[in-house]
């Protein structure tokens, strides 16, 4: 295995052990103190986070600098109640709220960019919300909310709120540029300018990123290139603001999906051939393929495109004082979204030659390469999905807020209305290669016939079912939500809040069927010689019919909140919360049940949550216990043969939440923590399966979801200009199916990251180090094939190996 980055170890170890102790702040501990921090996210005002009554945690520029995230999800990671899966590349990650499982992506939690969604629905397929937004040097904080006010404050969002605030100008001119590169390949430049047009009236904030890198992975191409811009033009009056926005992102990213790996007891090793750390079958040499089509034409991929999203967003905000306690607020924003989607996704396990070509129903046979012809005798082959998905999306939202203040409290009334559209084409393709990191394209023919045979070639230039799958569907949203919330100060220590918010959403779509044809009356040739009779690989190709199937569902509903906080004195606080919301049925699950809708409902969960906070200058933590159950839970995996689980459950989870931040001995030593126990279960989860086998699943427990997880990072402020720290990442054990049996889990894990900074006056030179120790850690199994026939062979997929980047960042 390979053993990179270990300076980073030896550097740090050496920082530690230096004996020239400042006596004063350093310039890099940037923690700022939690009593003194105003959230305004889940909140109707902005308040201090000791009078929220609210789980949310906060990160400020200096801190989002300080950890140098690799992507919003490793970000996302030092949130306790998030259960975060990293390892799908820079974006495509997925995020699991309090232990509430689905099909992946953001799908009980909203992302939000200044109080609005990057997008309406976070979980769309193959568009997870973090396709959609990059962490550069523009963000001035992040706020994560948990449960709570989530469901009140935004659609679809029991499971909380992520609210990504931008930088903007003020009087002085400032800025920000960053140059990094890394062992991967990486050379990154970001750009930050703020300031002011007309002092104290006109204000102005631009900047961004351009990155291009090979991918910790080995693709043999740019794993990932692109970058966005943003700014923002706001303008001061006396009775409040306004202010304008845009943002472009065009960003190219590698998405990594399951490798092979073998199960020794507890534990999973390398398969023979296979890299854990650093191989992919994303992979050049099976990069490109062009597929005729049924119906004419052909029909082209480029691997090297991955995720990518083409993104126009333009916004507003609005604020005016009325006059007699009254505000209002209006925020508003058009999103455009153009993307091309293309991964390698795995069909099951890697098997013997043999085993596969007699799958194929051939005992004399012969694998070639596609790239030369040369005949070779592979130990293992594996089948892969070439899936290819372009989307269409486009979304206009609207949120008017009035504010009254009285002497006891305010009131917050809302209207919010959201329109958005999301069309999908996929054309989905499988192919067969070797089963290595570097996989080769391989034909397969039955040598008991001859080349003019029909049936003689399981393969058309590497590819063993063309276009088996073709999709053209759209969805379309049109919510429309009133909302009131009621902060009421009892005492000066003890106050209460309530919040109620009306859903009159509708939802309608339309998906196209398709039939089956073959290319073997078209003409073409497979080699310039034979017809397609001679191959097998096109006799089940997908073709668009005329039929179209329309569905629309309505939701109407109410969710309500209510809680109280008590503030034992100025660093010590408690509260309690109760909350009652929804998310809608996800796009597969409209999809599946298109021509019966009355199978699906909305997700209704209900939480409740008692928190401690303690707050001071050198000490703060919050213990959160929390209970939550959920109904109506939908999964809907989509599976390698292009057909989708489309199961029904329930939910219960206890758990508790602990944040915490220390500083120690004259700040020299800081160390920040974040920890989950839960205990997830499945409740009335009984059913039966497409092959009318019945299943029994009550009691078991959510599949991907640890029963503890946690983060620690201390560091050492050496003197006032060095700085040095260790991370400690543990997921615990989880099953990656809902029946939890031994042959599918996903073994407890420890990642640990280093790196240090120096500051000299307004330059800081940084060195950060990720998964240091080569770790091989399951974030997930694989949700497309989940039973691998009883062999040792495991399909799972691990975080990124070892790298390390290194970076000069300069404030002026």
């Amino acid at each position: 295995m390979k053993k990179k980055s270990i300076f980073l170890i030896a550097a740090t170890a050496t920082l530690y052990f230096n004996n020239a102790y400042a006596q004063e702040t350093p310039q890099d501990s940037v923690k700022v103190s939690s009593i003194d921090q105003i959230v305004i996210t889940g909140n109707s005002n902005p308040k201090k986070k000791i009078e929220s009554s609210t789980a949310i945690s906060t990160f400020n520029a200096k801190e989002i600098q300080k950890q140098n995230p690799i992507s919003a999800a490793a970000l996302l990671q030092r949130v306790p109640g998030f259960a975060v899966e990293t390892s799908g590349g820079e974006v495509g990650n997925n995020l699991f709220a309090r232990g509430i499982p689905s099909a992946g992506a953001y799908e009980f939690v909203q992302v939000q960019e200044d109080g609005l969604p990057v997008f309406e629905d976070g979980a769309l397929q193959f568009a997870n919300a973090d396709n959609f937004f990059r962490v550069d040097n523009t963000v001035s904080r992040l706020e994560a909310l948990r449960g709570g006010s989530g469901s009140i404050y935004a659609t679809n969002s029991p499971g909380g709120l992520i609210n990504f605030i931008s930088k903007e100008g003020t009087n002085d001119f400032k800025g920000t540029a960053k140059l990094e590169t890394g062992t991967y390949g990486l050379m990154r430049t970001d750009l930050n300018l703020g300031g002011a047009l007309m002092k104290d009236k006109l204000f102005f904030n631009v900047g961004g990123f351009f990155r291009t890198d090979s991918g910790i992975r080995k693709t043999g191409f740019r794993a990932n290139n692109g970058g966005q811009i943003r700014m923002n033009l706001k303008y001061v009056f006396d009775k409040g603001y306004a202010k304008v926005y845009y943002k472009k992102l065009d960003d190219r990213n590698t998405f990594y999906l399951p490798v092979p790996l073998l199960q020794d007891g507890d534990k999973l090793k390398e398969f023979p051939g296979f890299d854990a750390n650093y191989g992919t079958y994303s992979y050049r040499a099976i990069g490109q393929l062009t597929i005729p089509q049924a119906g004419g034409g052909f029909f082209s991929w480029d691997l090297e495109n991955g995720i990518h999203p083409k993104m126009d967003v333009l916004g507003a905000e609005f604020k005016y004082d009325l006059g007699n306690n009254f505000t209002v607020v209006n925020k508003t924003r058009y999103t455009n979204i153009d993307m091309n989607y293309t991964g390698i996704f795995p069909a099951g396990a890697p098997k013997t030659a043999a085993e596969f070509a007699k799958g194929m129903g051939m005992t004399n046979y012969q694998y070639s390469l596609v790239s030369n012809g040369t005949v070779v005798d592979p130990a293992y082959v594996q089948k892969l999905g070439f899936w290819a998905i372009d989307k269409q999306m486009n979304n206009f939202v609207n949120d008017l807020q009035f504010n009254y203040k009285f002497d006891k409290g305010n009131v917050t009334a809302g209207f919010y209305k959201s329109n958005w559209k999301s069309h999908q084409y996929w054309n989905w393709s499988n192919i067969l290669t070797t089963a290595t990191d570097r996989p080769q394209l391989l034909n397969l023919v039955d040598t008991s016939l001859n080349p003019s045979d029909t049936g003689y070639s399981k393969t058309y230039n590497g590819v063993t079912d063309m276009s088996f799958l073709i999709r053209d569907s759209q969805i379309q949203g049109s919510l429309n939500d009133l909302y009131v919330n009621v902060d009421y100060t009892i005492t000066d220590d003890w106050s209460v809040n309530g919040g109620m918010r009306y859903s009159r959403d509708y939802y309608k779509g339309y998906g196209v069927n398709t039939t089956t044809a073959n290319l073997n009356n078209s003409g073409l040739t497979v080699d310039g010689t034979h017809s397609f009779a001679t191959t097998t690989a096109d006799d089940n190709m997908a073709v668009l019919g005329n039929r179209y199937t329309y569905w629309y569902y309505d939701v109407n509903k109410v969710s309500y909140t209510l809680a109280s906080n008590y503030k034992i004195n100025r660093e010590n606080a408690l509260y309690a919360r109760f909350s009652h919301g929804f998310r809608s049925p996800n796009e597969e699950a409209y999809y599946n049940n298109m021509s019966d809708l009355s199978q699906i409902k909305p997700v209704q969960t209900n939480q409740l949550e008692i928190g401690y906070k303690y707050y001071s200058r050198t000490f703060d933590i919050a213990v959160i216990p929390f209970y939550s159950t959920l109904k109506n839970l939908s999964f809907t995996d989509v599976f390698s043969d292009g057909t989708s689980e489309n199961k029904f459950a329930n939910t219960t989870n206890l758990g508790v939440e602990i944040e915490g931040y220390t500083r120690l001995f004259n700040n020299i030593l800081e160390v920040t923590f974040n920890g989950t126990i839960q205990n997830p279960k499945y409740k009335d989860f009984r059913g039966r399966n497409p092959d009318g086998s019945t299943f029994d699943y009550d009691g078991n427990t959510v599949r991907r979801m640890p029963k503890f997880y946690f983060n620690i990072s201390p560091a050492v402020n050496i003197t006032k200009e060095w700085r040095a720290y260790v991370s400690m990442n543990y997921y615990g054990k989880r099953f990656q199916n809902e029946g939890n049996t031994e042959d599918n889990i996903l073994p407890s894990f420890t990642e640990f990251g280093a790196g240090m900074s120096y500051q000299l006056g307004k330059i800081r030179f940084a060195v950060d180090g990720t998964n240091i120790f080569n770790t091989i850690g399951i974030t997930e199994g694989d949700p497309r094939s989940q039973t691998m026939g009883g062999s040792n062979i495991r399909m799972a997929r691990p975080i990124m190996g070892a790298a390390a980047r290194a970076s000069i960042t300069l404030d002026f």
